[in-house]
């Protein structure tokens, strides 16, 4: 069982879908924090974001995971790893946001991270979100969602995660940015797949959001569950 959470940036994917996780007892992937990994990971060594097949090797070599935080890990739904060193905090920066869509929208990072991706889906019930889940990673997924907001509704929150609400103008713009190269990009542009399940963050709280995803699962969120134990 797989259900595949897309979205644009700030529309709620990583907390609504590792809530979902939790009530599942499925396993939750953020495919965004491995792109912001390698992201980072190309900063800090100077690749340039335009070299394609640089950025393809990169990814790679670099062992990027992510995983369940552990006790004293707190504040966090996932860690982030590059090899050994945790860089959660690192790549939740504006560097990092301004950054990712260059990086992440080259075929050759797409292909470095699809195979991964696919392998963590199936090692057993997985809710995995990101931008091409539905479309790309798991077409094949029990069910698919595509979370939706209002750019004031999400940039008011990045602003909120980051602690500086006086900077929501700021994010507002960089969010319009982000959207349009995401949905502009050649390689896996971020698209509702087809008979997704359409949810609007900006109206419903984390809880119902949820509930409307195990209600459409119906009897396979409760075979789910059953496993889980």
């Amino acid at each position: 069982m797989a259900v595949a959470v897309d979205g644009p940036s700030g529309s709620g994917k990583s907390t609504v879908g590792s809530a979902l996780a939790v009530r599942l007892g499925a396993a939750f992937v953020d495919t965004g924090l491995m792109y912001r990994a390698l992201t980072l990971a190309a900063i800090e060594r100077g690749v340039d974001p335009e070299d394609g097949p640089a950025l393809g090797r990169l990814a790679s070599r670099s062992a990027i995971r992510v995983r369940r935080p552990r006790a004293g890990e707190v504040g966090r739904l996932e860690t982030v790893l590059i090899g050994r060193r945790d860089v959660t905090d690192q790549v939740r920066t504006p560097g990092i946001d301004r950054a990712v869509s260059a990086v992440s929208r080259h075929a050759e990072v797409r292909d470095a991270m699809l195979d991964l991706q696919r392998a963590e889906a199936r090692r057993g019930p997985t809710v995995m979100v990101g931008r091409d889940i539905g479309t790309v990673v798991l077409p094949d997924a029990t069910l698919k969602v595509y979370l939706s907001a209002s750019t004031g509704v999400r940039a008011a929150r990045r602003a909120g995660e980051m602690g500086r609400p006086d900077r929501a103008d700021e994010y507002l713009r960089e969010i319009k940015q982000r959207d349009a190269a995401d949905s502009g990009r050649e390689v896996a542009p971020l698209r509702k797949a087809r008979g997704a399940l359409v949810i609007d963050t900006g109206r419903l709280d984390v809880e119902a959001c949820v509930s409307a995803i195990v209600q459409r699962l119906g009897s396979r969120a409760s075979t789910v569950r059953r496993a889980a134990r």
